[in-house]
């Protein structure tokens, strides 16, 4: 070929013939290519190149998007310093009484105690009269009393000496007099400590048969102090005893107020 051309052509020649041929190919391929979009209606994009539009409006917010997954776990810091101690803090309201539990086991029985002191209660009581024939009126400034004969004195309270009762344990007492009255009237007084606690009075009017005169009262005695019968007037002295009627002194503890002692209590 290149000496056909190089007898007959001359390379300007030549190569103005394969520039002519390229360009006639490349027309033809367009040709073809732009007859295929016109068939579908369709206009190339190439050739509708116009001016950027104008930006559009801002969408419309999203919904929010699914939780992410965990982190991995941080590595563990080193401890911190020891703060300090906090204020007590307000006492709570008391709660609500629990239920009562289960009745628990019996315990073992214990040893045997020691052996206590015998526990006796309180005793005090007397009762005495006059002997048949004493002789009164008394003697001047002897007033006393005595009823000389004892019917009963366990604890000994009563003297038949003096004629006078002395508290040992200390409490409420009962003393009774029953006097038989003859041949004078009478008047005697129930006396503690010196005072007239109870006065006593009664009449005879030269009557065949003897009178009675009775009376009783509830004193409060410590231990020491002394209960008696005494005459109010030595002329009124009319207290008699016989076979057939007596006259008497009783007394006895009603109850005991002996201080720190569960016997007395």
């Amino acid at each position: 070929m290149q000496h056909l051309y190089s007898f007959s052509l001359s390379p300007d020649t030549v190569m103005t013939s394969l520039r002519l041929l390229l360009f006639q190919h490349s027309v033809l391929i367009l040709q073809v290519h732009f007859s295929s979009q016109l068939e579908d209606n369709k206009i190339p994009a190439s050739l509708c190149t116009g001016h950027p539009g104008i930006p559009g409006s801002p969408g419309v917010h999203g919904g929010p998007g699914q939780p992410g997954r965990d982190g991995r776990d941080g590595r563990d810091a080193a401890p911190g310093e020891k703060g300090q101690k906090g204020d007590a803090g307000y006492q709570g309201e008391t709660g609500v009484r629990g239920l009562t539990g289960d009745k628990g086991d019996h315990g073992e029985k214990g040893d045997r105690g020691q052996p206590g002191e015998c526990a006796v209660a309180p005793k005090s009581a007397f009762s005495v009269k006059l002997s048949q024939g004493l002789s009164l009126p008394l003697n001047a400034g002897d007033t006393v009393v005595r009823f000389d004969t004892v019917a009963l004195n366990e604890q000994g309270d009563y003297n038949t000496e003096t004629g006078r009762f002395t508290c040992k344990v200390p409490g409420v007492y009962y003393f009774a007099v029953h006097a038989t009255v003859y041949r004078a009237s009478l008047q005697f007084d129930l006396m503690k400590n010196g005072h007239a606690m109870a006065s006593y009075f009664q009449f005879y009017g030269n009557w065949p048969k003897p009178a009675s005169l009775s009376g009783g009262s509830l004193l409060h005695l410590v231990p020491g102090d002394q209960v008696w019968v005494q005459m109010a007037l030595s002329e009124y002295n009319g207290f008699y005893s016989s076979t057939k009627t007596d006259s008497t002194f009783t007394g006895f503890l009603v109850y005991s107020d002996w201080k720190n002692s569960a016997v007395f209590a």
